[in-house]
């Protein structure tokens, strides 16, 4: 097969995971053609036993192996031993080859063809995502592409293995990695994927490179708050793509122009940082209440009438969708359960999990397009319950998924949490004043960047400052610490009891009087000096109740 083959819906004969499994095969044997004569000819005139089992066989057993449920390495040589499917022969090797080629195979040979596949999808699901489109308006219609950005940790492996024993429950060390992602949320499918070997390492780099497998100027990223950073937005600005992000706890902000505001209910124009910490661009936020919950994002699109409010909530509710997909990796296709504790295996593995994701998604995607609801409104369970049902009797199952879909209860309106925005007409919105400076002089220096170690040495430490009355807080501390003391000591002599025999009563000494009274006589409250205002400090507050 060429790498120009065009993928066309699924054939009306066969079960679903015959024709996905047909499907996969033609895709693997176009792409791994060449890699196997490459083989047989680096084989030939070298000593040793040749190669039995072929590389296109071995992946397609790990494919089918996904695709099937099947949970361990074994089940992958159970596979090739007994034979019978995708018509392959029975190869009789021993459990540890198939070990031993995972690990000198490598992954790459299943990223081309998930680059592949994702190539071939992504063809087929254009026509019907127009025709969608002609009768529904799209998300962020100034935008081509829409696209999440998140991570995903791998589940922990169990503690079988002598070297992982040792750990505890729990222990970041038997974590075998994590993702960093970019989901289509359109087209619901994967665009890029980067994995990481160290659980706790930032994915900030490796977002950068995946962003450049989508075009800048028209794309628009979907955030987590795990990139919130005055830099990254800068930056995606810079680059040329729009993002919607929520607003981070604790964020300090200026506000340079206000388009509308009603009670709890504002959009408008911002600085970020409004003390040490600077971003560079203006950014648009905005505002509402749903329910009991005050909702608030930041954007880049500073045209209220380009991005209104209530499609910017719209939008980033649309974020969860890479993580509903990282769900049916871990649950439809087994991936919380790791097959090895070798990188390479492990790899192998997603690889081969996204590859069959791609397919089932697509397959949701054209039934969600057809009936014109949203991919959510389609139970991707029962989707493959009934796909093999009608394929069986010779029908086709996605247009009989459309038509019975609704009675079958295999489309239904989805559970997901719909967010109620305010429409705000364009025409109370207060237009931006013209000459208005969106750009000024940046400052990051003290912005904690998850690529770079903090320091330790506290004295260079640029956020730390001191505060202009921390003599005279020092004064008051230590005058009041004094007369805490001083009582102490006081109720200590009291609680001494007088002795019995008669006081020798010395003659009258003025200076020794003067210090009795002076001792006798409590001391004064501090009292805060007015001029000074009140620190911010918890620590501080008994000072002023005391007074």
């Amino acid at each position: 097969m060429s790498n120009d083959t065009v993928f066309s819906p699924p054939k009306a004969s066969g079960g679903v995971h015959e024709q996905i499994e047909s499907f996969l095969e033609t895709v693997l044997r176009g792409l791994m053609r060449p890699h196997d004569r490459d083989a047989v000819a680096e084989q030939t005139g070298k000593p040793g036993r040749p190669v039995i089992l072929p590389s296109v066989t071995l992946w397609m057993a790990v494919l089918v192996a996904v695709l099937r449920g099947l949970k361990s390495q074994r089940a992958i040589w159970r596979l090739v031993v007994a034979g019978g499917w995708w018509r392959q022969p029975s190869y009789d090797i021993e459990d540890q080859a198939i070990y031993k080629r995972l690990e000198q195979e490598g992954w790459k040979p299943l990223a081309q063809v998930f680059e592949r596949v994702s190539q071939l999808i992504a063809h087929w699901l254009q026509p019907a995502l127009q025709a969608y489109h002609q009768r529904h308006a799209p998300l962020a219609s100034f935008a081509k592409e829409v696209v999440a950005l998140d991570e995903m940790y791998l589940d922990q492996v169990s503690r079988r293995l002598p070297i992982l024993r040792h750990f505890k429950k729990g222990d970041v060390q038997l974590l075998p990695g994590k993702l960093v992602a970019l989901f289509d949320v359109r087209l619901q499918q994967w665009r890029a994927i980067e994995y990481i070997a160290y659980a706790k390492e930032s994915g900030m780099k490796r977002a950068y490179r995946m962003l450049a497998s989508v075009k800048a100027g028209t794309t628009l990223v979907l955030a987590d708050l795990g990139y919130f950073s005055f830099r990254w937005f800068d930056e995606l600005t810079e680059l040329g793509y729009s993002w919607i992000s929520r607003v981070k706890e604790n964020t300090s902000v200026v506000v340079l122009h206000t388009y509308y505001q009603a009670g709890e209910t504002f959009d408008r124009l911002v600085w970020l940082g409004a003390w040490n910490i600077k971003g560079k661009y203006v950014v648009r936020q905005v505002q509402f209440r749903q329910g009991g919950q005050i909702r608030q994002y930041f954007t880049n699109v500073c045209d209220p009438t380009l991005l209104p409010l209530a499609e910017i909530a719209r939008l980033y509710a649309r974020r969860w969708d890479i993580e509903l997909a990282f769900l049916t990796l871990k649950r439809e296709l087994g991936l919380h359960l790791i097959w090895s504790s070798k990188s390479v295996v492990v790899l192998a593995q997603v690889w081969a999990c996204l590859i069959i994701a791609q397919v089932l998604q697509a397959l949701r995607m054209e039934v969600a397009l057809r009936a014109e609801v949203d991919p959510f409104d389609v139970s991707l369970p029962l989707l493959f319950e009934a796909l093999p049902q009608f394929s069986s009797q010779g029908h086709d199952g996605i247009m009989e998924c459309v038509r019975q879909g609704r009675r079958l209860g295999i489309l239904r309106p989805s559970t997901r949490l719909r967010i109620q925005a305010p429409e705000i007409p364009p025409e109370q919105l207060i237009p931006l004043p013209q000459g208005t400076v969106l750009c000024r002089q940046p400052c990051y220096r003290q912005e904690k960047s998850p690529d770079k170690p903090t320091s330790s040495n506290k004295r260079n430490a640029p956020e730390i400052e001191v505060h202009p009355q921390r003599d005279r807080l020092v004064a008051i501390l230590r005058q009041r610490e004094a007369q805490i003391k001083a009582r102490t000591r006081q109720a200590k002599v009291e609680q001494i009891p007088k002795p019995k025999t008669l006081p020798i009563t010395p003659k009258a000494d003025p200076a020794s009087q003067t210090k009795a009274k002076v001792a006798k006589t409590p001391m004064p409250a501090v009292q805060p000096d007015p001029s000074i205002a009140r620190p911010p400090w918890v620590w501080s507050q008994p000072l002023a109740t005391s007074a």
